[in-house]
């Protein structure tokens, strides 16, 4: 259902309002260039300091300019269950593919908390849910036991893992099986998550260097050993964009490398801030190892 490179969508500010034909261009930017799904109001969006109208906003448009072309899973999490339940009822609305689901940040559910959170989500929509664990921004993990019990619900399908541990990949597969859809929320893991179970990448990477990620992702799960090998040599064209892409929080860095490529601007909202030229200096590089400028 959902494979290869999805895309973490930026969204481009212009004095501080959205910039909609900026994400208009983003988008279709990504249908010319072989992206695999688009995943627009998540954390690269900065969907903590989108408005709720913004938010719906971005959902809609994206929707609406992928035109079906791909899917779109529309980020509808928060730490409060209420609004994650509006959320992701109006991203069905709008006609979103499914919904990405972090866990509750912030007010450090149990994980009989983190599965009532979900079971209620679930009960509210038709829509398939992927659970978003992501440990190093919300402070819990989500236990592959609670997964397992969440699988078992009518719209869970699948997980975002950004633990970071490429151990949960088997551990995820002895326990849910291989229809339970891994994703890796981590760039530089992409080709070592898929070669161990996985089945794609929800990437930030992906907004600068899309058809380099959706080579990777297509060649790495191929049974041809030449291809596996072309998977192998982009994954390490890719690795210092990735590595670059986090010095700073994300998305301020994948924000300027979209300046540079003539995408958006790199206008961020604050808390965040405009990376440091030190940071520039490094992302450059990294484009210029990947032959991207």
């Amino acid at each position: 259902m959902f494979k290869g490179s999805n895309v973490a969508l930026i969204t481009p500010f212009k004095n501080n309002k959205l910039d909609v034909d900026a994400y208009v261009s983003l988008i279709h930017f990504h249908l010319k260039n072989s992206t695999s799904g688009l995943v627009p109001a998540g954390t690269t969006g900065e969907s903590p300091t989108l408005s709720h109208d913004e938010h719906q906003k971005v959902i809609e448009i994206c929707v609406k300019e992928a035109k079906g072309k791909i899917p779109v899973i529309a980020g509808t999490g928060s730490n409060s269950t209420e609004e994650a339940v509006a959320l992701t009822k109006h991203a069905e609305k709008a006609g979103a593919d499914g919904a990405l689901v972090v866990t509750p940040y912030y007010n450090k559910p149990t994980q009989e908390g983190l599965y009532q959170h979900y079971k209620l989500i679930n009960d509210n929509t038709n829509l398939p849910i992927i659970i978003y664990n992501i440990p190093s921004r919300c402070v819990i993990d989500m236990s592959v036991d609670t997964m397992a019990r969440l699988f078992e619900l009518k719209n869970i399908v699948g997980v975002k893992d950004a633990t970071g541990d490429l151990n949960r990949i088997d551990q995820t597969i002895k326990k849910l099986g291989p229809e339970f859809i891994q994703l890796t929320g981590e760039d530089g893991l992409a080709f070592e998550f898929n070669k161990k179970g996985g089945v794609g990448i929800i990437s930030v990477t992906g907004n600068i260097a899309p058809k380099l990620c959706s080579d990777m992702q297509k060649y790495s799960k191929s049974n041809s050993d030449n291809e596996i090998k072309e998977a192998q040599r982009i994954d390490e064209i890719l690795q210092p964009l990735h590595k670059s892409l986090f010095i700073e929080s994300n998305p301020a860095p994948v924000k300027y490398a979209a300046k540079l490529l003539g995408l958006c601007s790199d206008e961020i909202r604050l808390p965040l801030v405009k990376i440091k030229k030190e940071t520039q200096n490094e992302v450059k590089k990294a484009l210029n190892f990947a032959k991207l400028i």
